[in-house]
């Protein structure tokens, strides 16, 4: 028992870093986040990255958090997105392959589409893109998302364990999923859809319950791996149950959120 105890004393933490700039907005939340699942985690600044390009291999999870990234001048993300390729692509095209997890939430989600890292980081070319909600305005509440399975199981490590369908918050004005119909089936063939936007009992849902209209109801993709993770809802807005305005969660303390940066944290372990 003392050399179970021992051992866990001088394990050392898992270290996160959150890519910030200009405009991102939901560092902190994601901070607290992955802090409450007892990682060690640092918000970096892209230019102190781009000043040490190696930086970002010292980390065990990479995590680009929400906002409007340099005001979503020309598109959502596009900036921020063609920043990361162009001047850290190598590193963070070799941290995808390593197979260490990476998520990126709603401005996340649209950085790491249209840099290329989603759908097919080791193509690591924009195929895919999120844009203008069908409503054409910006889509602010609570939706019920299903969690893809097959066999039981989902492709993706982040949502490992969750429920058929959970409750997330969605904040965006460009958040409809958008590729070919080629792309679009080789996700699908592949299992690489990991939310879909539905009612509360998982069947198909249109607008509002569908706040932008993608193609298949799409609401978060991984590659094949697994590994890296892009959806539009916000995880880390739900990490308590009392955060939910209906209280749901569970252990009846904590949201599904919090179950999504655990699994992350797990996985390492």
């Amino acid at each position: 028992m003392a050399k179970n105890i021992a051992m866990v004393k001088n394990m050392k933490k898992l270290k996160v870093i959150i890519i910030r700039t200009a405009g991102t907005n939901c560092d902190y939340e994601l901070q607290s986040a992955f802090e409450l699942c007892g990682a060690d985690v640092d918000r970096v600044h892209i230019n102190e990255l781009i000043d040490n390009k190696n930086k970002v291999m010292s980390y065990d999870i990479l995590a680009v958090p929400g906002g409007f990234s340099y005001g979503d001048d020309i598109a959502s993300g596009k900036i921020l997105s063609n920043e990361l390729k162009n001047k850290l692509g190598d590193n963070i095209k070799k941290f995808a392959l390593s197979k260490k997890p990476i998520i990126g939430i709603c401005n996340g989600f649209q950085v790491l589409v249209k840099m290329g890292l989603l759908p097919q980081p080791e193509q690591f070319e924009q195929i895919s893109t999120l844009s203008y909600n069908d409503s054409n305005k910006f889509e602010c509440r609570w939706v019920y998302l299903k969690t893809e399975k097959k066999n039981d199981k989902t492709l993706c490590l982040w949502t490992k364990d969750l429920p058929e369908v959970i409750s997330l918050p969605v904040a965006h004005g460009e958040g409809k999923f958008i590729a070919d119909e080629k792309i679009l089936a080789q996700i699908e063939k592949k299992s690489q859809v990991v939310f879909r936007y539905c009612d509360k009992n998982g069947a198909k849902a249109d607008y509002p319950l569908d706040p932008n209209g993608s193609l298949n109801a799409i609401a978060g993709i991984c590659n094949e791996q697994g590994n890296v993770f892009g959806l539009m809802p916000h995880p880390e807005r739900y990490i308590y149950s009392l955060q939910h305005p209906a209280r749901e969660g569970y252990d009846g303390v904590y949201g599904w959120g919090k179950k999504i940066f655990q699994n992350a944290i797990e996985y390492l372990k």
